[in-house]
């Protein structure tokens, strides 16, 4: 007698894992996120971050559908301290852009192409380049291949999307697996 369940048994184990937590990373980071937030470790406020890491999961789903099944999170500490790092320049750099005269203020609008073509990569990188005071992004082409960034001030509009590339784009595609 085997102790092993059989593969039909298998798969719908794996299908009802499925429909309860359609996506278990972010269901334990919403738990974890909820649980840090309240400050609190009491039963009722597990209990509801539990619930609640199940239930928006499950009805946001439909909107979720195109979320990478696998992500690498190796390359994930080394792009949050480079994120990090920039914000903390970045903000030096504004203050004294700010602070100084007017004259050296040159604002523009810089087309970044883009390899990324997973929406929610494609949104992180919008989200970190708008964090990084100094640059928002501001329009992404229809096509997916080309994210509009309005720059606080730069006089090599090229160099500005070069940096964008090496420093976000390519670990994000190491990540999401692009």
């Amino acid at each position: 007698m085997s102790t092993q369940p059989d593969p039909q048994r298998r798969k719908d184990a794996a299908r009802l894992r499925t429909r309860i937590l359609p996506h278990p990373v972010l269901s334990t980071m919403m738990f974890v996120v909820w649980s840090l937030l309240q400050n609190s470790i009491a039963p009722g406020t597990l209990a509801a971050g539990a619930i609640l890491s199940i239930a928006i999961p499950l009805l946001t789903n439909g909107f979720l559908e195109d979320a990478p099944q696998a992500v690498r999170l190796a390359p994930l500490p080394a792009l949050l301290a480079v994120v990090f790092w920039d914000i903390l320049t970045a903000n030096i750099r504004v203050a004294i852009l700010v602070l100084g005269p007017m004259s050296r203020i040159h604002p523009r609008f810089v087309e970044v192409p883009l390899e990324l073509t997973s929406p929610l990569a494609l949104t992180t990188l919008a989200g970190i380049i708008t964090l990084t005071p100094g640059t928002v992004s501001a329009n992404i082409s229809g096509d997916r291949r080309t994210l509009l960034v309005h720059a606080l001030s730069t006089t090599d509009p090229a160099a500005i999307a070069a940096e964008i590339k090496t420093r976000y784009e390519r670990p994000l595609m190491e990540i999401f697996g692009c």
